[in-house]
């Protein structure tokens, strides 16, 4: 296969692998909480990122690339964008169904595409940025809820679509760290970029529970065979989702990455017992119209 094609398995696979995530963090927050459970995805996930990085050096016969100050910012920028997006999306999935906070926090490629040009200077083409909205107008038909009181309704969108755009600024700067690596294989240079944000991230959160939250922390640390099989899901998604960014711009890859929105349906049925309206079942071919509609513009590029 054609190495520039890659992204497009990388990216789907990433998807899934998120969507298992996203259910083992949704379930944790029971016993864990909100931090307790975003907490899961950082410092569980870093031993497995770790074990990928080796693995790619391995394989590759490679040596790791010197980071410089600039990579090391990016990744720091990202890292607390993410932690944040985390929360934000965990505390959606406490108001609402599984799936349809997927969908809130799904509103991201249109973010993206913002984030792409103001930061990296990647504008979209006409057609690609016309598969952005067409995908995305399928995730606000989903979420549209007429029938919800007003006061019910608004609070988990705006906490979905504000959660969406630090996703959004998250993957944007990893793309940007990964880019600016000097050598390595584009898979080393996403294993690089998913390690230190993890380590950053690790780090970072275990010092605040230490000092503020040692109950969270505490619980954390005794939940680990609950939380090993999140750590590995969400590590390994991550991996798939870098290897896509070094390949091919954000806004392409969070927008294929949409598919996770019918993952996640399948998802709350099956894990959840939660079942899609008429509309959110039309939304969701809109959602695969704009995919097939990114994939033809891309032309897998």
């Amino acid at each position: 296969m054609d190495i520039s094609l890659l992204w497009i398995p990388a990216t789907l696979i990433a998807a899934a692998a998120q969507t298992a995530r996203n259910a083992m963090q949704h379930r944790l927050t029971g016993s864990l909480g909100t931090l307790g459970a975003a907490q899961v995805r950082f410092l569980y996930g870093l031993p497995f990122a770790l074990a990928f990085l080796l693995l790619i050096l391995w394989v590759g016969a490679e040596t790791l690339p010197a980071p410089d100050p600039h990579f090391l910012l990016l990744c720091a920028a990202a890292a607390a964008a993410q932690i944040l997006a985390t929360v934000l999306m965990l505390a959606t999935m406490q108001l609402r169904n599984f799936a349809l906070s997927t969908v809130y926090v799904k509103t991201e490629p249109v973010q993206v595409a913002i984030f792409a040009v103001l930061v990296l200077g990647e504008p979209l083409g006409v057609l690609a940025g016309c598969a952005v909205v067409v995908a995305t107008a399928g995730v606000v038909a989903m979420s549209s809820k007429p029938d919800a009181a007003a006061g019910g309704a608004w609070r988990p969108a705006l906490l979905g679509i504000a959660s969406g755009a630090f996703f959004a600024l998250s993957a944007v700067l990893f793309r940007g760290a990964i880019l600016s690596l000097d050598s390595g294989s584009f898979a080393l240079r996403a294993g690089m970029a998913l390690t230190t944000g993890l380590a950053m991230q690790t780090a970072a959160l275990v010092a605040w529970q230490a000092l503020f939250r040692r109950d969270v922390l505490r619980g954390v640390l005794a939940a680990w065979r609950s939380s090993l099989p999140a750590g590995f899901m969400g590590a390994f998604a991550s991996q798939c989702w870098y290897i896509g960014f070094a390949l091919t711009s954000a806004a392409n890859v969070r927008t294929l990455g949409l598919v996770e929105v019918l993952f996640a349906q399948l998802a709350s049925r099956r894990l959840f017992a939660q079942r899609a309206t008429a509309r959110e079942r039309w939304g969701m071919g809109l959602v695969v119209l704009g995919l097939l509609l990114l994939l033809y513009a891309t032309g897998g590029n």
